[in-house]
């Protein structure tokens, strides 16, 4: 069977959709958010919880940087398994519990999220699909307003699990700047949309492995990167932070191996940078996505965000990527669009 164009994908139409749909999201979802970040500040919790799976759970790695960096609570992932399987109660009275979810109605989150609301813990739903089971349980429901999403591989429900995590941080802060930035953040999104990075699609086309490195709130863009280019391409691919690979995995890089380096814009980029070029050094095939980096990076309104906007434009190479190796990024080998696990 022939493959599509490249702009013919569910996934390269899905994507492009995302600028469109989290103006249309932060717009629907601003009362909501603010009611809970109201209920928050009066009520601050002593930690926060998140739940997930797949892309879902590299949603939570952004929610833990951002909001343990900008209101400094500490933010813990939930092994669903802990509930699910072990069923071991916890300790959750007055936590913030944000599940993050497509579907809905993967038998382990909702396991967890019942067990964290009967703990005591105030249950917080990001979710596409409004009326699942997940968010009938939910004390507070955040919408991601994705619509439909067909292509197994998960791309606009992906960058609207971040904008929201952002919207509600920006709002339970009273950052003034976040919150203006976030009302630029469709525009460039739409500008990392069109940055050329056929350099990593060239680049790739034959590889092997690969490392794929970010470091803070970088690192979710890391972890979706390495996992579109498992699912999509049959390319193996592992994240890993920038101070991290320096602790063992550093040893498998040497001439010709390829890395892939999202250098967030804060105090970690020079880090990150540091650990790129010195991965050149060796003869190492390297990309960091940075300002004046090998692949650009659209101009972000707030630091913030820019792993949205790096992730955009991953997005639409990793299509490109995709067929170019022969693959259907729609319909990856042995996989599901709605995992259920328990």
């Amino acid at each position: 069977m022939a493959l599509p164009a490249e702009d013919r994908t569910l996934m390269h139409n899905e994507a492009a959709q995302a600028a469109d749909l989290i103006a249309a999201q932060f717009a629907r979802n601003r009362d909501a958010i603010a009611t809970l970040a109201a209920q928050l500040r009066a009520g601050p919790p002593p930690f926060v919880v998140t739940c997930a799976r797949g892309s879902s759970d590299h949603a939570a790695t952004y929610a833990k940087y951002l909001l343990e960096t900008r209101l400094g609570v500490v933010t813990a992932s939930l092994s669903p398994s802990v509930g699910s399987v072990y069923e071991a109660p916890l300790r959750l009275r007055g936590a913030l519990f944000i599940a993050i979810s497509q579907s809905g109605k993967s038998p382990d989150l909702l396991r967890n999220a019942e067990a964290a609301k009967a703990a005591g813990a105030h249950v917080a739903a990001l979710v596409n699909v409004e009326d699942s089971p997940l968010a009938h349980l939910a004390h507070t429901v955040i919408p991601l307003g994705a619509g439909a999403e067909k292509s197994v591989a998960a791309t606009k429900s992906y960058l609207a699990s971040l904008a929201a995590i952002a919207q509600l941080a920006a709002h339970w802060q009273g950052d003034a700047a976040l919150l203006e930035a976030l009302e630029a953040l469709p525009a460039a999104l739409r500008q990392a949309w069109a940055q050329d990075w056929s350099a990593l699609t060239e680049g790739l086309a034959g590889a092997h492995n690969l490392f794929v490195l970010g470091r803070g709130l970088g690192l979710a863009a890391a972890q979706e990167a390495a996992l579109k280019f498992k699912e999509t391409c049959g390319l193996h691919a592992e994240a890993y932070s920038s101070a991290e690979v320096k602790h063992g995995p550093m040893a498998l890089v040497g001439a010709g191996f390829p890395v892939l380096a999202f250098a967030q814009p804060d105090a970690t980029e020079a880090g990150t940078l540091a650990v790129a070029e010195e991965f050149r050094a060796r003869g190492a095939q390297v990309w960091t996505v940075a300002a004046g980096g090998d692949l650009p990076l659209a101009a972000a309104p707030h630091p913030a965000l820019a792993p949205l906007l790096g992730v955009q434009s991953f997005y639409r190479a990793i299509n490109a990527l995709a067929l170019r190796r022969g693959h259907n990024p729609d319909l990856p080998p042995h996989l599901n669009k709605v995992t259920e696990t328990v």
